[in-house]
């Protein structure tokens, strides 16, 4: 394995922790500045916002710089932004820093993805970018769960500092194993944009906003959900979220080994199972075990589909992929936010802390129809194409009396 892909594991691995931590204290975080759950929800929304518009923004002005230094760059301002959060003496302000934090989030991972990509050979290349976002999985298994039990113990404010400090040591992971990557020479802004009038880049980027949009509308709200509903202790809510890691963790591995030999089978058992599982959650929410259950599969079954979405979109942008990666990483953090969004109106109009996850089953289900439709458009485009070259030009006839 290069060493460059362990560096983006470093990085990944302390967004991933500031990015989800927040889960698992929007009580705490809702308690300090006086606002409902589902207004603290808006940290997650937000948050999920930044990465969306951050990502292009971010990316193409890192096509004037070394990827390397666009990465650490990228780490500089999330360092920033989670010391403003944890500083923070109003929501407002606490808002603003998780976007900071999330301008480095989409294009972090969208480069880091082509770098990823471009390490190893060709049918290795989903395997390669799982093998960063391993750092993103690994650290719902020890960065959320670590910072989630700091939080209720010591204060959400000592977590974000805390997280600041993993920006640091990120950064410093970049600086030491990422090797000096030249800027994209000769990409201009019009060969990007072009990327996107491909139909199958912009399917792929709408599964991913619905596929993974349907395990935030229940992540998001995982703390009231299993305290108020399941009946587990705040305490138990950091165990929780160490399985939703682990089931991240597992989920992410098959997806990258699979997507390399059978991408859209992967997409469609990833699709359907997450949409019956979040379905049933709706009543195993009621019971201990049963929902713990679901929280590992809604982990394992969401981040299957993150290597083949992330490695579909890199092969129909081939010709320009920079922009097109970077899109997509925002297009997961947009079916977040608009998960959380749909999360927290269902809760507010009085359906329960269940009801999200029917709005997660619907998610899920609408990103499977599409994935239907991308594999149907392809196998007639693939149909109609080995037609035309396969067609054979009738000869030229010649007149009897030119002959």
């Amino acid at each position: 394995m290069p060493l460059a892909l362990l560096a983006l594991a470093i990085g990944a691995f302390g967004i991933g922790t500031t990015e989800f931590v927040i889960m698992g204290l929007l009580p705490e975080v809702a308690g300090t500045f006086d606002v409902s759950i589902p207004t603290a929800g808006y940290l997650v929304s937000g948050y999920a916002v930044g990465v969306m518009l951050g990502a292009p923004l971010m990316t193409l002005l890192g096509t004037k710089i070394s990827r390397k230094r666009m990465l650490m760059l990228l780490m500089g301002f999330f360092i920033v932004g989670n010391v403003l959060s944890a500083l923070a003496p109003a929501f407002g302000l606490m808002l603003a820093g998780r976007i900071v934090a999330s301008l480095a989030h989409g294009a972090f991972f969208g480069i880091g993805s082509v770098v990823a990509a471009d390490l190893v050979a060709p049918e290795k290349k989903a395997g390669a970018i799982a093998m960063m976002f391993t750092g993103l999985t690994v650290a719902n298994v020890v960065g959320v769960p670590a910072g989630t039990l700091i939080g209720q113990q010591v204060g959400w404010r000592a977590t974000f500092f805390v997280v600041a400090a993993l920006g640091v040591l990120g950064l410093l992971g970049v600086a030491k194993l990422v090797p000096d990557m030249p800027k994209a020479e000769g990409v201009r802004l019009r060969h990007e944009i072009a990327a996107f009038r491909n139909v199958q880049v912009l399917l792929a980027m709408a599964m991913t906003v619905l596929g993974f949009g349907g395990v935030f509308a229940a992540i998001t709200y995982i703390t009231p959900m299993m305290t108020n509903v399941a009946g587990y202790a705040d305490t138990s809510v950091t165990w929780l979220l160490v399985l939703f890691g682990l089931g991240m963790v597992v989920g992410n591995l098959v997806g990258g080994r699979f997507a390399d030999r059978a991408l859209m089978p992967m997409l469609y058992v990833s699709l359907s199972g997450l949409a019956v599982v979040l379905a049933l959650f709706t009543v195993a929410a009621h019971d201990k075990s049963a929902s713990a259950v679901m929280v590992f599969l809604i982990g394992a079954l969401g981040f299957a589909t993150v290597p083949p979405l992330q490695k579909r979109v890199l092969d129909q942008a081939a010709g320009a992929p920079t922009l097109a990666s970077a899109v997509n990483i925002g297009a997961f953090n947009l079916g977040n936010a608009l998960s959380a969004w749909l999360g927290g109106v269902v809760i507010a109009v009085g359906l329960g802390y269940t009801a999200p996850n029917w709005v997660g089953a619907a998610l899920a289900a609408s990103a499977l129809v599409l994935a239907f439709v991308s594999s149907a458009l392809e196998r007639r485009t693939a149909t109609h194409s080995t037609v035309v070259a396969g067609a054979v030009p009738e000869p030229i006839r010649v007149p009897a009396a030119h002959r």
